[in-house]
């Protein structure tokens, strides 16, 4: 005699539930994700280009926030980049927290940071 196989009821709405929960998650932190890698990209922009390696702070600062217009990020600005000279080389870096709501009093917070050497 065959035994049948297969999912109750019960257990297919708690599947259900799990994969919107984890989906709902994805969703809230997808854009916070995509932003933080513009970013990344933008300071490692800024650091590989030859003409900014004899520039001033300020210079470097003006160049990060045309990266910032073009790749509409609102996060950090120019002056929440931290630019030094590390053997010669010029490094961006930058920190910052994202506090994302997730329902009612319950919030996700990130930490990123960044530096164009890594």
């Amino acid at each position: 005699m065959n035994k049948q196989r297969g999912v109750t009821l019960s257990g297919l709405l708690v599947g259900v539930v799990i994969v919107i929960a984890v989906a709902l998650l994805g969703m809230k932190v997808a854009p916070s994700v995509m932003e933080y890698y513009k970013i990344v990209s933008a300071i490692k922009s800024v650091a590989q280009d030859s003409s900014l390696k004899s520039a001033t702070v300020g210079e470097i600062r003006a160049a990060f926030g045309k990266h910032q217009e073009i790749g509409y990020f609102t996060k950090i600005g120019p002056t929440d980049i931290e630019v030094t000279k590390e053997g010669g080389e010029l490094v961006v870096a930058f920190a910052y927290q994202d506090k994302i709501p997730l329902f009612a009093n319950v919030s996700l917070v990130i930490d990123y940071e960044a530096s164009s050497l890594k």
